[in-house]
This record gives structure tokens, sequence and C-alpha cells, in this order.
């Protein structure tokens, strides 16, 4: 049986987007630790052979949203790219590179508390985002899975401690849904911030690959 043309041009349109645009989602740590960032590399039609360009969507106070990262590993560095590396190797570069103070183009300079402010509200950004909301529906699920457990536990917990006068008020996030799932007990530091989860993007297609210790 003959493959209709209509079917096999839209085959061909979703597997070069396919090849093109993968998104990613970076859990941060350390003070970046309720980061939740939305990412996504941008491979040349050579890749291997020639480096993918790396671009950020959420604020983060490390690098400008939608807009190009230079380091080793993206196309402003041609010369030291090695087609050996994969896009886990480019994701943990990338992360590493979060965590530094190197200026270069792409990255801006805030203060530890601009960013612990933006780690926070990280999740929520990324949950008014269409394409991170079709992309990432587990995190969505998630955030709302907890935003119900907390409105359900808020009235009990109202009324069995009522805040008195003068009392200190707390630290932790209005929201618990903002803040993300904590590291299993005895998971090392290392295998916990290399979790990262990627989605595939074409047109009309999602898929999933996962990198690292994906967490449930």
């Amino acid at each position: 049986m003959a493959v209709p043309k209509a079917c096999l041009t839209r085959l061909q349109k979703e597997y070069r987007a396919l090849l093109k645009e993968w998104h990613f989602v970076l859990e941060g740590r350390d003070e970046l630790a309720s980061g939740v960032y939305h990412g996504k590399i941008l491979f040349s039609n050579q890749y291997p052979y020639r480096p993918p360009s790396i671009m950020m969507m959420t604020p983060n106070g490390r690098f400008d949203v939608n807009t190009k990262i230079c380091m080793s590993m993206t196309d402003f560095h041609p010369e030291s790219w090695n087609p050996m590396w994969s896009v886990g190797t480019i994701l943990m570069g990338l992360l590493s590179f979060m965590y530094d103070t190197a200026v270069a183009t792409g990255t801006i300079v805030t203060s530890a508390e601009e960013k612990r402010t933006l780690a926070l509200a990280s999740l929520d950004y990324n949950l008014r985002t269409p394409i991170f909301r079709k992309l990432f529906p587990d995190w969505v699920r998630r955030a709302e899975e907890r935003r119900k457990e907390a409105a359900r536990a808020r009235p009990s917990a109202e009324a069995a401690a009522p805040i008195q006068e003068g009392a200190a008020a707390s630290t932790a996030p209005a929201d618990p849904a903002a803040a993300p799932a904590q590291a299993p007990a005895g998971a090392s530091a290392s295998a916990w911030w290399w979790a990262v989860g990627v989605a595939v993007m074409a047109s009309g297609y999602v898929g999933w690959v996962t990198l690292g210790q994906h967490q449930q």
C-alpha cells in the first residue's frame, strides 16, 4: 500500500524539526535549589559535526532569556567542539556554567538574592508558558497536585495553629507547588543535580528523552 503524499510530507517535516530543536528542564541546586529552568537546544543541519546553540526560556539571573549562550560547547566556539559530546554532556556543561561567574555573551550579572528570588518564581513562570505546559505535562501535573494538597491542608492547619499577634511570619514559599521535589535520601549531590528532563519537539509531536537520574 502506497503512503499518501500528504502523510509523507508531514512526516518529513516533523523529522526535520525533530532534528533541529530539543527542549529541556534543569533543576537547580544550592543557591538555585528551587529553580526549574526551561531551555532549548537548536541543532544545525551539520550536527554532530557542528555545535548547537543553547537558549534559556526561564528567567534565572545567570543567562539572559531567549538569547544564545556563549560557551565552549555552543556555536560560538566551533573550534573547540567535539562531535563525541552527547546532549547529556552539553547540558551538564550548561548547568555547571550556571554556577560560574565568568562573563560571556548571553550571561547577565545579578546578586545571589535576585537569583534565589527568580528560582522560587521559576516554576510558576513556566506554568504560565503554553509551550512548557505542552512539552512537560508531568511537571504541570505534579504542580497541580501539590496545589490541591496545599489547599486541602490549609484550613486544618489554620484551625490547629492560628497565627498569634506578633508571631514571626513563615519563610516558606507562599505556593508549595513552586517548590521542587527534594533529592531522595542518600542520593549524592552529583547524582541529583544532573537529573535532566528533555522533550523533543516537532510540529504536532512531543517525545521524551531522559538523561541521568530522572525523578518521578
